[in-house]
């Protein structure tokens, strides 16, 4: 093993000791990368990743530490390269006054992929995701050397992650929260972000979420919007949602809950629907329609004759995916439906999150101490 070199406040990850590691609720010291970071300060730490060739890589981490003692949490977003939305979150997140009341620790690493950032592109140069190979190992490819410094630097000292993330290239994602719902910690962080869909989720060999479960690390998963693009609503909820979980764990000071505030649509399964034939996809529903089995949701029209092919919706329930492109190949995944039976209670749900999104003026109650009781 190599020797330690602190440089500018970074030190490689993989040399942090296992008792440091460990370290999740500390109430005096807390260790990242080397550096040890006392209560009531809000500093950046950079992690030492793999060169690029022979060009240094740093891993950017924001660490803001409350006075008082409280869990330890993380917001990440870009672990897919092109995916934008979750960056922005982090930025707006960590200007609010109202963290200036935090109890516990934050951990914002606003670009996990800073490779795959730098190309617009989802995946590392070893054309491998991220998202599939965690934990990861130090003698692996690049993929799971730095699925392994990013988990053991920052998600092993955890209790709680949120994870940020978008659609697809070519995909957009209605504003919803993605966890186990049998969980009744998890699901009551997921009611509280206030996203206008909670979705039931199965873990996936290799992700995060999967990964950071079996070691005890709860995660909670954030999905809005279109790859390589913002989307004001989708932030709006996010940066929100960020404070609205930290309030429900007991990081932030709680106001009293609003008349007729928003509840989300609660499903436990979805299916993409895929295209019957290759050509042109005219599309009829958008994101957050509700549809009923057999409604036509788009057609698939010939470029070069006059004849089209229906798609049609398999069950009844929610449209919160879709794709983009009006190009498609028989196969390809088109609309993602969340099975939902009860339309008129989910239609009346989806406006109303609609309708206000999240006002300026919410966010200027962030920034008021006068707001918080």
């Amino acid at each position: 093993m190599s020797k330690k070199k602190l440089i500018l406040g970074s030190i490689t990850a993989a040399l942090v000791s296992s008792a440091q590691a460990d370290m999740k609720t500390s109430n005096d010291a807390f260790v990242l990368g080397g550096v040890e970071i006392p209560r009531g300060v809000n500093m950046t730490v950079n992690l030492e990743l793999p060169k690029m060739y022979n060009t240094p890589t740093r891993l950017p981490v924001r660490v803001i530490r409350g006075k008082k003692d409280g869990p330890v949490v993380f917001v990440s977003a870009a672990i897919h390269g092109d995916e934008l939305n979750g960056i922005e979150i982090i930025r707006r997140f960590r200007s609010l006054n109202i963290l200036k009341r935090l109890k516990g620790t934050l951990i914002l690493v606003p670009i996990v992929n800073v490779y795959g950032i730098m190309t617009l592109s989802r995946y590392l140069p070893d054309r491998r995701d991220l998202n599939r190979s965690f934990p990861g190992s130090k003698k692996g490819p690049l993929a799971g050397r730095v699925a392994n410094i990013f988990f053991e630097e920052i998600v092993s000292k955890c209790d709680l992650g949120i994870d940020l993330h978008t659609g697809a290239i070519h995909r957009s994602n209605l504003p919803q929260v993605r966890t186990n719902i049998e969980n009744e910690y998890t699901f009551k962080l997921a009611k509280a972000f206030g996203a206008p869909v909670i979705l039931h989720s199965a873990i996936r060999d290799g992700s995060l979420r999967a990964v950071a479960q079996e070691k005890g690390v709860p995660i909670l998963l954030y999905e809005a919007g279109e790859a390589l693009r913002f989307d004001e609503t989708s932030i709006r909820i996010g940066v929100h949602g960020l404070v609205n979980v930290l309030r429900e764990n007991d990081m932030l000071p709680k106001v009293s809950r609003k008349k007729n505030a928003k509840v989300p649509v609660v499903t436990k399964s979805s299916q993409w629907v895929r295209a019957v034939e290759s050509g042109m996809l005219r599309t009829i529903k958008a994101l957050g329609d509700t549809v009923q089995k057999g409604d036509i949701i788009a057609f698939i029209d010939e470029p070069l004759d006059d004849e089209s092919f229906e798609i049609k919706a398999p069950f009844d329930g929610i449209i919160i995916g879709k794709s983009e492109i009006p190009l498609v190949q028989a196969g390809d995944a088109v609309f993602h439906v969340a099975r939902f039976e009860d339309l008129e209670t989910a239609d009346d749900k989806i406006e109303y999150f609609s309708e206000g999104a999240i006002e300026e003026s919410e966010f200027h109650e962030l920034n008021s101490e006068e707001s918080i009781e």
